[in-house]
């Protein structure tokens, strides 16, 4: 009987230390989770903030367009995005501090942005050393690809400049009215704007 309760008695410190492990490992995996976490913030901060900076250079070219489209001897400049003025960081500014970040570098370069961020709140405390003043840092790349192609320019059978079929991906095509300019392509028909591999 003595020695049952002897051997009761030694197990309780190696059951105390197997649940202060466990524990241990618990706070350890949450730590983990809170950087991950925190790191996809990050990520999506600085993805969404590329492709801004895009929409906003596509957008732009876009409305170039509307003033270009009688004129077809500059429309492959423009869906050539040598008309772009490459100014959308603003536009990264704001989607990062809708996403809890802030961008750290806007890079423009032809047809592409590169944007770096960080996030405005660190991982927090965890049993992780120095984590409590740790943020997350991301890049990402966006990039505006042209959709369209067009034939050269003809006259009709009167003599008369006609304009030429503006033909874009996805089998969608314009015959262009110059006397009835109505239905004209968006920006997102002339162009494609997405995240880089």
């Amino acid at each position: 009987m003595r020695r049952r309760g002897y051997d009761a008695g030694q197990a309780f410190p190696i059951y105390i230390t197997v649940v202060a492990g466990l524990l241990f490992l618990a706070f350890a995996y949450l730590a983990v989770g809170q950087a991950a976490a925190n790191r996809n913030l990050a990520q999506t901060a600085a993805d969404a903030a590329a492709l801004a900076a895009a929409q906003d250079t596509r957008d732009q070219l876009g409305g170039k367009w509307v003033g270009i489209v009688l004129d077809p001897t500059k429309w492959q400049d423009l869906l050539n995005g040598k008309a772009a003025q490459m100014d959308g960081c603003w536009r990264a500014n704001q989607l990062a501090q809708l996403n809890q970040a802030h961008v750290d570098g806007c890079r423009p370069s032809f047809l592409r942005y590169t944007v770096y961020v960080q996030t405005d709140k660190p991982v927090g405390k965890s049993v992780v050393p120095g984590t409590e003043d740790k943020h997350s840092n991301a890049h990402a790349s966006a990039v505006i690809e042209p959709l369209c192609t067009f034939d050269p320019p003809r006259e009709d059978s009167e003599g008369q400049d006609v304009l030429p079929r503006l033909t874009c991906k996805n089998n969608r095509y314009w015959d262009l009215d110059p006397h009835h300019l109505t239905d004209l392509p968006r920006p997102e028909d002339l162009f494609d704007v997405h995240l880089a591999d």
